[in-house]
């Protein structure tokens, strides 16, 4: 066996390299940043802590229906965050529960973590604007423009804040034409 052989024949096949490129690629891609979107600076992780309720939401299969959704964000003893995300299904009378963990993607004084609910597969969390006076509201986005949340410490949000957000959110290229806006009780 020449030595050119010797090393093609150790060496993956291309098809197995492009899988892994393109594998390794897209769950790089899922923590990334959509354009037009800043991560927050300053961020306090500890501030942000506790109970927020979701007031506006894009639509997408893992929340479709589900009316009183909440989320409750926790420290987990290896510094992560414990993500549980609660919500009413009306149709099916019961609720829905999806328990997950984050960790800052970069700083940890920059509004960009990366989150799991699912073994090794992360998507992006970007705080792209928060009160930062009191952290009772906050502007989320996904890994992409097609994941959109406006959260609040309360079930009701100010409409004048709700409509500035909408309109940052607007203005970076989210169709919030498409908002969805669940009851609370």
């Amino acid at each position: 066996m020449a030595f050119t052989d010797l090393m093609l024949y150790k060496s993956p096949p291309l098809f197995i390299r492009l899988f892994w490129f393109s594998a390794l690629l897209m769950l790089t891609a899922c923590t990334g940043i959509p354009d037009k979107v800043q991560p927050v600076q300053g961020f306090d992780l500890q501030r942000y802590l506790g109970k927020w309720y979701e007031v506006a939401r894009l639509d997408h299969s893992f929340e479709r229906g589900l009316s009183q959704v909440s989320a409750e964000y926790s420290l987990r003893e290896d510094g992560g965050v414990k993500v549980v995300n609660r919500g009413y299904s009306e149709e099916k009378k019961e609720w829905n529960e999806a328990i997950g963990k984050a960790f800052f993607v970069g700083a940890a004084d920059q509004g960009h973590l990366k989150v799991s609910f699912f073994g090794p597969f992360y998507g992006s969390y970007v705080v792209f604007d928060l009160d930062q006076a009191g952290y009772q509201y906050a502007l989320i986005s996904g890994p992409d423009k097609s994941y959109l949340w406006i959260l609040a410490r309360t079930p009701q949000l100010d409409p004048a804040v709700t409509s500035r957000l909408i309109a940052k959110a607007k203005a970076a290229g989210f169709d919030t034409d498409k908002l969805i806006f669940p009851k609370h009780l």
